[in-house]
């Protein structure tokens, strides 16, 4: 009798446990500036896990969201992932200080006060900028999402201030946007030379697979230039080895569903952008490109009492852009879209850190980037009501 009663027990506990449903969505959040010390680590971190739980509810409780999966089955990860790079910078902060604490002595206090917190909210978003910095931080990011993937799990990249530079860089470098024989026949290679390669086929593939460090194809220059390997037959051989340089260093293909910037500084610090000297502008056509063929989003949410939350872009249409451009955008399903106008009703002091204590707020308007971003490039009546009215407050254009 003991036996049946245990038994019967045991089988009406095993019906009250829920089986645990497979994520197929990892949210991946990578820190900004001023996050190079223990203190800082931890704030960045509690502020992640108070917001993850509220971004997760939110994403999956919406019905537009849903139907990008299949089944419309969509299950994010209890975890935040967290990618943290702060640390990297601690060196060179450190010196900075040094130096700063030597002015203590012949500066005013004001100017020395001044100096200080300019270097202690400052100095990171400047070190991660420049390109033998961010190099390795991207590659261990990739590693971060490589294994994601390898455990069938798709990746959104939340970046913070300083982190959407980390965002920003990795689609630069690390998307598969780059064709070779395209490539080669823009950088004015021999007709020879393009015979082989035409002959030889190899996968699209990213920039940081061309460096020479890694595929060895070319030095990409402070301007992001590819110089091309002058040994023609180390380039040749260089060229066939691509593809597993491109499995080894480029993003996995089709995983990477998502980037949201947010408390975006990214105009400020790359404004160079602009000149037309720089190679962003040749190879950002093509990134763009990929972005809507493989139907990714990329968002920047901005609070907009967030002084360093910088508006990355005019929302436009896929014709304007690819007139702007000068690029054909095929079978689009990917957004490119701009919210930096969202309330926080915090002061400007504080919005720049108000992410985690506006989570609600905050949560709420990267859905509705999502969802609006998606109207805006796919639902006509709404996109012409926008361009009809865009002059009003509602919508940024």
């Amino acid at each position: 009798m003991k036996k049946i009663i245990i038994t019967l027990v045991s089988l009406f506990l095993l019906q009250l446990v829920v089986p645990a449903q497979d994520t197929n969505l990892t949210f991946l959040y990578i820190n900004g500036s001023n996050n190079n010390d223990k203190k800082m680590k931890d704030w960045y971190i509690k502020g992640v896990n108070k917001l993850h739980p509220v971004m997760k509810r939110k994403f999956e409780r919406n019905l537009s969201i849903k139907k990008w999966t299949k089944d419309n089955k969509l299950v994010i990860g209890e975890s935040p992932a967290i990618f943290f790079w702060g640390y990297d910078s601690k060196t060179d902060l450190d010196f900075v200080k040094d130096r700063i604490n030597i002015s203590k002595a012949f500066s005013s206090t004001l100017a020395y006060e001044i100096r200080s917190l300019l270097t202690q909210f400052m100095h990171d978003a400047i070190w991660v900028q420049k390109t033998h910095n961010m190099q390795p931080i991207l590659d261990d990011l990739n590693e971060m999402v490589k294994a994601h993937a390898q455990d069938g799990q798709n990746v959104i990249l939340f970046g913070y201030s300083a982190g959407t530079f980390v965002n920003f860089q990795y689609m630069m470098y690390k998307f598969r946007y780059i064709n070779m024989y395209e490539l080669f026949k823009t950088l004015g290679a021999d007709e020879s030379f393009l015979k082989f390669v035409e002959q030889n086929p190899r996968k699209d593939t990213c920039l940081s697979a061309l460096s020479y460090d890694k595929g060895n194809i070319g030095v990409i220059s402070n301007t992001e230039h590819l110089v091309l390997n002058q040994d023609k037959k180390q380039l040749m051989e260089n060229y066939l080895n691509m593809d597993s340089a491109t499995e080894k260093y480029c993003a996995p293909p089709d995983k990477v569903k998502g980037v949201v910037n947010f408390a975006s500084p990214i105009p400020l610090f790359y404004s160079d952008m602009a000149e037309d000297r720089y190679e962003y502008n040749f190879y950002g056509k093509y990134m763009i490109k990929y972005i809507f063929e493989k139907g990714i989003y990329f968002l920047t949410v901005n609070f907009r009492e967030d002084p360093l939350g910088f508006p990355t872009n005019r929302n436009m249409t896929i014709e304007q852009i690819e007139e702007l451009a000068d690029i054909k955008i095929e079978n689009p399903t990917g957004v490119i879209y701009d919210n930096s106008h969202v309330w926080s009703k915090r002061s400007a002091f504080l919005a720049h850190t108000s992410y985690w204590s506006a989570r609600g707020t905050f949560a709420n308007a990267v859905v509705k980037s999502f969802v609006n971003g998606t109207k805006f490039q796919y639902n006509e009546k709404y996109q012409q009501r926008v361009l009809k009215h865009k002059s009003k407050k509602s919508e940024v254009l």
